[in-house]
């Protein structure tokens, strides 16, 4: 939530040494992953000096899916600027080290002939010790498939170091081919046809009854039910499989995601402040605005209005840079294909406009949408060709 926020506004030095942060605690990561008997890395949930220091098991070691978004980082960074250096030297130990963790944590089912994850926690806290969660699964076989992409053009030194043999990219590969998606044909709350990739083994199993149904005496459902009651119920805390959707929204089609979309969603309760901001960005990308509205408003104002009944125990920085992405990635649709800036701005129907301005692999851009239409503006930097909606534009400073 934060790097792609940091890589807009600031020098993409900044956001290297994040990675470099991770990369010093990698033997931390070695250890952790050792300390579940597993090869490669686990980087940990909360940490002083790399070593895992949460203390509890459903977090310690089942939310393991952390490990993608650290590899997610790489990518995002790379993607962004363009800038390989990282991902070719320090960033292939993560990398690997994230790879060969997950080919150790899965485990082949001979009866569905397909590679498993069991035992996690997925996104969504609310549901623990549970089996193929769609979100952890899919970001494995990614992270995996990632990692094949790349290992040809790391940098002869960790080329050596790493030592990635034909064998382990043969089982990467399988891996791959066979990890354990499940999809099914459901309808939704509105009795509305759905096909959906399925949350984990047995959510469909539960009683779903949607978060419209509950007393709102009961919200937030962390501070009025016991925990064995929120584990047995279909509420969801933030996006779970929707964000697969937001982290790669080119990887699935316009149907998938609008029918992952319009079935989970009335189960997320949003008792998380990584919630709103995802929500919104995928209701953007459907053309759902008001929706997406709703959930930039909620993102913005989260601690100014104490949505959760928990901004006494501080700010949440993943809703400050919510907000931030809810404009630039939802109402502008800002996203990077083939390396080429693409925008896909709409404007709310109360707003009289919105601007901001970012950085983009060494230029200054301004963007400004308003009753008039569109304006993407080159403040500084070198010529550059973006698409705005659907458009080739040439901008020159």
């Amino acid at each position: 939530f934060a790097i792609p926020v940091y890589l807009g506004v600031t020098d993409p030095a900044v956001v290297k040494s994040l990675l470099k942060y991770r990369y010093q605690q990698i033997e931390g990561a070695y250890h952790n992953a050792k300390q579940q008997d597993l090869a490669g890395a686990l980087f940990p949930m909360v940490t002083f000096d790399g070593i895992e220091s949460h203390n509890e098991w459903e977090i310690t070691f089942e939310e393991i899916h952390r490990n993608s978004s650290i590899a997610y980082a790489i990518y995002n960074y790379t993607h962004l600027t363009g800038d390989r250096s990282w991902l070719e030297n320090e960033g292939s130990e993560v990398l690997i080290g994230i790879a060969r963790f997950w080919a150790d944590r899965v485990h082949y089912s001979a009866r569905n002939d397909a590679y498993m994850i069991h035992g996690v926690t997925g996104p969504n806290e609310y549901e623990n010790n549970i089996n193929n969660n769609y979100y952890t699964n899919w970001m494995a076989k990614w992270v995996l498939s990632y990692a094949l992409e790349n290992i040809d053009t790391v940098a002869p030194e960790f080329q050596t170091k790493l030592n990635v043999t034909a064998e382990e990219r043969k089982y990467w590969q399988e891996i791959v081919d066979k990890m354990y998606l499940p999809e099914a044909d459901v309808t939704d709350v509105n009795g509305v046809p759905r096909h959906v990739f399925v949350a984990h083994d047995t959510f469909l199993d539960k009683e779903l009854v949607p978060v419209r149904d509950l007393d709102p005496k009961h919200l937030p459902i962390n501070q009025h039910w016991s925990w064995d009651r929120i584990l047995r119920s279909p509420y969801i805390k933030q996006s779970d499989t929707l964000h697969a959707m937001y982290y790669f929204p080119d990887a699935f089609t316009e149907q998938q995601k609008r029918d992952n979309y319009e079935f989970y969603e009335p189960f997320t309760v949003h008792e998380s402040s990584l919630s709103p901001s995802v929500h919104s960005i995928i209701a953007a990308d459907l053309k759902m605005a008001d929706k997406s509205v709703e959930f930039y408003e909620r993102t913005a104002r989260l601690d100014l209005d104490n949505y959760n009944n928990d901004t006494s125990d501080g700010l949440h920085i993943t809703s400050m840079t919510g907000a931030w992405l809810s404009i630039v990635q939802g109402f502008a649709g800002m996203r990077v294909r083939d390396d080429q800036l693409h925008f896909d701005p709409f404007l709310p129907d109360k707003w009289q406009g919105y601007s901001f301005r970012f950085l983009f692999r060494g230029r200054l851009l301004s963007v400004a949408v308003d009753q008039n239409g569109s304006h993407v503006e080159l403040l500084s930097g070198d010529p550059l060709t973006i698409d705005l909606a659907g458009e080739k534009l040439t901008l020159e400073a």
